[in-house]
């Protein structure tokens, strides 16, 4: 089948699961909405958090996409039961995915959370890993300011590292062999968190499982796109679009992107 696979986001971080989607369906077209003007989604109420999100997956429903990814944590925790009830395609979460490479990566079951305030709060992470591993100590860490870093696209260099090494200060005298990425912004910065946490902690992103998932589900439905094609991806956003198109050209290592305002 032909259409687009939907991907939408608080802001910019939804491109680290676009890219690995990308890689791993390199025929499919991806429509993405970014709502850079309202990021982040972490500190939000939930109910504004659904309200954001269900505006989003609407407007890509209406152009017939065959799957929608929900590439934001917050929104996951929040949203994923009620858009599964009200949408009659497939749809994908982060969390889960995040969790099962965790469960497959942890050597002694000790795992931190890095995430926003909204996915922290909601307990998501760790009813999802103790679904899978009832013996997992889970250690949440919620930061805030790294959605926010990454967002402005200065998150190179010396200041991005003070503030992600200040942002960890917390698990200074924990100790853990896995990190999750609870946020898909933080893959945009696991460089500055691998050289903070050291050599010996696994730290990973749930965007290669969420990837696997969609081949997985397009697979069983019978919605991959049969023939090769070079494909057309759009990008919209809420904010600024020329900062979007920098981060998202350099990410994904692709130029002359499509990106569009959009307006909710």
């Amino acid at each position: 089948m032909n259409a687009p696979i939907g991907v939408i986001d608080s802001g910019v971080g939804g491109l680290t699961v676009a890219k690995q989607i990308i890689n791993v369906l390199p025929n499919e077209t991806i429509y993405y909405i970014g709502d850079t003007a309202r990021c982040p989604y972490g500190p939000r109420k939930s109910e504004e958090v659904l309200a954001f999100t269900m505006q989003l997956a609407k407007a890509l429903e209406k152009q017939n996409i065959k799957l929608l990814v929900i590439a934001c944590n917050t929104a996951t925790a929040v949203a994923l039961d009620v858009l599964r009830e009200q949408l009659s395609i497939p749809i994908v979460g982060v969390i889960n995915a995040g969790a099962r490479a965790a469960v497959k990566k942890t050597k002694h079951n000790r795992i931190v959370v890095l995430a926003t305030e909204g996915t922290i709060k909601s307990g998501a992470y760790e009813r999802a890993l103790l679904a899978l591993n009832t013996e997992a100590k889970i250690i949440p860490l919620a930061c805030p300011t790294f959605v926010p870093l990454v967002e402005s696209g200065e998150y190179e260099g010396q200041f991005a590292f003070d503030l992600v090494a200040n942002g960890l200060k917390p698990l200074e005298n924990k100790s853990f062999d896995t990190v999750i990425l609870g946020c898909t912004h933080y893959p945009m910065i696991q460089h500055h968190i691998e050289k903070v946490v050291g050599p010996n902690v696994t730290v990973l992103s749930s965007a290669e499982e969420t990837a696997k998932e969609v081949k997985e589900l397009l697979t069983k439905h019978h919605l991959l796109r049969n023939e090769n094609h070079k494909p057309h991806h759009i990008f919209y956003v809420t904010g600024s679009v020329p900062i979007f198109r920098t981060i998202a050209e350099n990410w994904l290592e692709m130029k002359h992107l499509d990106v569009r305002k959009i307006q909710f």
